[in-house]
């Protein structure tokens, strides 16, 4: 008998968010996954991140149009260990080490603690940085190969919360809020992530992109 324990239930809607498909030479060279191709579903951003809301939704929404707009042949799949991250801000301002974090997970950009890489190739780290001069987005992305660059920004705005999101998470953070307040709040919050990720998901407004 199995004693495996079934997987934890998550939101339906994750299976409804795009899939990022992504190539890596590192996962080639080393068996990890077949012909290095990748899949990143929205449930790897949650699981990294330990949650799930707008920014990381965001986060994840504005990678995938950063590496279609790096990549705009469909036949190239974006080379995952390959692309520089440049972040506006601190990696300690507001919510930016959640984006970073997200943004590296799919780009396989890394700070000075990343991989240092075999022989020379596949490596991973100082390729994010913060505090970085740009001139229209938030972030810009740089392919290694051929230097092309866009710089992106993320407009959660497009993507309004429930009036109600703040006063029930005010309820739920005081101890005050029922079971039903607190259910009510989960929804009304998961609702605009999955907004977000679904029906916003080819929303050109979501995510700026600015050519470099």
């Amino acid at each position: 008998m199995s004693s495996a324990r079934p997987a934890p239930a998550v939101p339906a809607f994750y299976a409804d968010a795009p899939a990022i498909l992504v190539h890596d030479g590192l996962a080639a060279f080393l068996g990890a996954a077949e012909g290095g191709i990748v899949e990143y579903r929205y449930a790897d951003a949650v699981k990294l991140a330990g949650h799930s809301c707008p920014t990381v939704a965001g986060s994840f929404m504005m990678a995938r149009a950063a590496l279609r707009a790096l990549y705009p042949d469909p036949d190239e799949l974006p080379e995952r260990g390959e692309i520089r991250v440049d972040c506006r801000d601190a990696r300690d301002a507001g919510v930016t080490g959640v984006i970073a974090s997200v943004l590296g997970l799919l780009t396989g950009a890394a700070g000075d603690g990343g991989f240092r890489g075999l022989a020379g190739r596949f490596v991973r780290r100082d390729r994010l940085f913060f505090e970085q001069p740009l001139a229209s987005g938030d972030v810009r992305f740089t392919r290694l190969d051929d230097g092309r660059a866009i710089e992106a920004a993320t407009r959660l705005e497009r993507v309004p919360g429930d009036p109600r999101t703040s006063w029930a998470m005010s309820r739920c953070l005081g101890g005050q809020a029922s079971p039903e307040e607190a259910e009510l709040f989960r929804q009304l919050w998961q609702d605009r992530v999955r907004r977000i990720l679904v029906e916003h998901a080819d929303d050109p407004d979501l995510v700026e992109i600015h050519p470099v």
